[in-house]
């Protein structure tokens, strides 16, 4: 059995770092992964998305480890600074984690442009708006950090990108009309190379097939594909066939009522124009 945390060689991920820890103390003790879950009310599977590093545990799930192991409150001291340890918020680590080998990220946007395409000052606007009594390194290191995402693209074999735009991302002004210029003429050049497929969804088209920002994440290594949405303060990443099949369905619906892709380029040029004074 472990006497306390020990250390993983090489760089890895918070979510992974604590997975580790779990694994060492569970087979150090001679459990399994249920009953390891058993406290927190957690299944199988669940723990071994956690010692995969697939998945950040929750706090409840950090404490029923404290309580199976005899270790109060080291777990949930663990995870608290296992969360922190990218920047990124505990609920967004999972969709990074699956971004970095994803086959394909299928996104919709449906009021701002999604983070793989903002430009460093779109997104220190996003952060400004959003997170207004950070200082501002705090505002700084997360840009850096929104921004250090484009490196999934640059991979040996980089995701297959599909991003779908509501015409309400080209229209809405985030910091400045300088700003969203230069945002356009970003999009402009990724949508002309061939890492991203760019589609607009106009205004004309009518009522979309679902209102709000989605991804879908697609695998070629057998893992189950996935759904990731947002909500205040959280985020959702959800592998049921059946929500992942029917926002599917909703995603082909998004890309028929769009502009064809050289259309959208075009669009998007006369959109930039639009904010050229």
């Amino acid at each position: 059995m472990p006497d306390g945390p020990t250390k993983p060689t090489g760089p890895v991920s918070g979510a992974a770092y604590f997975g580790n820890e779990v694994r060492e103390w569970r087979v150090g003790r001679g459990l399994s992964q249920r009953e390891v879950g058993a406290p927190a009310r957690y299944g199988q599977q669940y723990v071994a998305k956690v010692e995969a590093g697939e998945r950040m545990a929750s706090p409840e799930f950090a404490a029923g480890c404290d309580e199976v192991f005899g270790t109060p409150r080291m777990f949930a001291r663990l995870r608290d600074r296992c969360a922190e340890k990218g920047g990124y918020p505990d609920w967004f680590e999972p969709y990074l984690l699956l971004e970095q080998k994803a086959a394909a990220v299928l996104n919709y946007s449906n009021n701002l442009v999604t983070g793989l395409l903002q430009t460093e000052a779109y997104a220190h606007a996003m952060f400004r708006k959003g997170c207004p009594t950070d200082d501002a390194d705090e505002t700084t290191a997360k840009v850096a950090r929104r921004l250090k995402r484009r490196d999934v693209l640059e991979r040996p074999n980089p995701p297959l990108a599909w991003v779908v735009l509501d015409e309400s991302c080209l229209r809405r002004t985030i910091g400045s009309p300088a700003v969203m210029a230069d945002q356009l003429a970003h999009l402009i050049k990724e949508a002309e190379s061939p890492r991203f497929t760019v589609q607009v969804l106009p205004y004309t088209s009518g009522a979309p097939a679902w209102p709000l920002a989605f991804t879908l994440m697609k695998f070629d290594n057998g893992e189950p594909d996935v759904l990731y949405q947002e909500t205040m303060g959280a985020g959702h990443v959800t592998d049921s066939r059946k929500i992942v099949a029917d926002a599917s369905v909703l995603y082909d619906r998004l890309r028929a009522d769009a502009l064809a892709p050289a259309t959208s380029l075009d669009f998007l040029r006369k959109a930039m124009e639009d904010w050229i004074p």
